[in-house]
Order: C-alpha cells, then sequence, then structure tokens
C-alpha cells in the first residue's frame, strides 16, 4: 500500500504558511497582510518594517494570487529541493525576498509588495540551469526561457497596467539565474 511522505519540507511549509497567512488575512479584514506580509516604504525605525523585506514573499492579495503562484512553486520547487537541498532552498527564498523587498521600496516607495512571483521565477530560472554538467556551460534551454520570460516581463511592463510587479519577476528570476550558474546542486 503506498502511503504519502512528506516529501518537500521547504516548499511544503512555505505553501502551508502563505495559506495560513491568506486565512488570516481574510479573518482580520487585510489587517494582517498589511501590516506583516506586505513590503512598503515605512520608518526604519519600525523593527516590522525589515521583518517585511523578508515576509512579503508569504503574502497574498486573494485566493486566485495564492493559487497562481502555488501551483507553479509546487509544480517546480520539491526538483530544487532534491537537487539543492533544504538549506540552498531557504537561502534562496531570503535573498529573493529580501533583494525584491530593498529594490521595490526604493524604487516604489507609495506601492506595496506582496506575494511569491518573484521567488517563483527565481525557481524557473535556477530549473533550467538545474541540469548543467560543469560551471563551464550554459544550457540552450535557460537561454531560451530567459529570453521568453524577460521579454513577457518587459512587455506586460510597457504596455499593461495590472498591479503586477514586473520588476520583482525580472529580479527574481535574474536571482535564480544566477544562483543556478554559481552554485551546484548538494544532492543527486
Amino acid at each position: 500500500m503506498k502511503r504519502i511522505r512528506f516529501n518537500s519540507p521547504v516548499v511544503l511549509w512555505f505553501a502551508i504558511l502563505s495559506a495560513v497567512v491568506l486565512l488570516l488575512s481574510y479573518i482580520s479584514g487585510g489587517y494582517i497582510r498589511d501590516h506583516f506580509f506586505m513590503c512598503y516604504r515605512s520608518s526604519l525605525s519600525d523593527p516590522l518594517f525589515y521583518l517585511r523585506l523578508f515576509t512579503h514573499v508569504l503574502g497574498h492579495q486573494n485566493l486566485t494570487h495564492y493559487t497562481s503562484n502555488m501551483m507553479m512553486f509546487l509544480l517546480i520547487g520539491p526538483i530544487l529541493e532534491e537537487k539543492y537541498g533544504s538549506k540552498r532552498l531557504i537561502e534562496i527564498i531570503l535573498i529573493v525576498a529580501f533583494v525584491t523587498g530593498v529594490i521595490h521600496v526604493l524604487l516604489f516607495p507609495n506601492v506595496a509588495l506582496l506575494g511569491a512571483s518573484g521567488v517563483v521565477f527565481a525557481f524557473i530560472l535556477l530549473v533550467s540551469v538545474t541540469g548543467t554538467r560543469n560551471s563551464n556551460e550554459i544550457p540552450l534551454t535557460m537561454l531560451i526561457v530567459a529570453v521568453i520570460y524577460i521579454g513577457q516581463e518587459l512587455y506586460n511592463g510597457f504596455v499593461l497596467s495590472d498591479n503586477v510587479s514586473q520588476l520583482t519577476h525580472i529580479i527574481g528570476g535574474s536571482i535564480g539565474a544566477v544562483y543556478g550558474m554559481s552554485v551546484r546542486p548538494s544532492r543527486k
């Protein structure tokens, strides 16, 4: 008889925590999301400002936003966690959260940022370099994915007005590609 296995702890806990944050946000009328899981410029003396630089990736506007991020996250994340290990996956999530949070606060002081899409796009580019045999290779698939993805995000950034942070997607994807090219998988 087959049993269910908790196969990817970082990915599963991230998805569970994001769901709990979404539920608490609904219950609190958005208070929890707005004060703890949404990144925006505020006083540097506010300790929550620094917390939100990391926690904004766990917050989502609504169920549609959550499911669109988690579908890809849950699809790609376990592959990466198996190849790179849990510690490295936590590392990339924290790097993407911090870098996208800081850049967003600096460039868009009057706009809030939330959601895991920067992490998802980091995973997309990271998974495209995961099969590289040595550090002197750049996979053609990664280049094609990067061109299509960055091209789409640039197009969307200039043409659409959809409250989606294309810059966060580009930054996340870039971090994933650089991370994948510089850090070798820790597991086989």
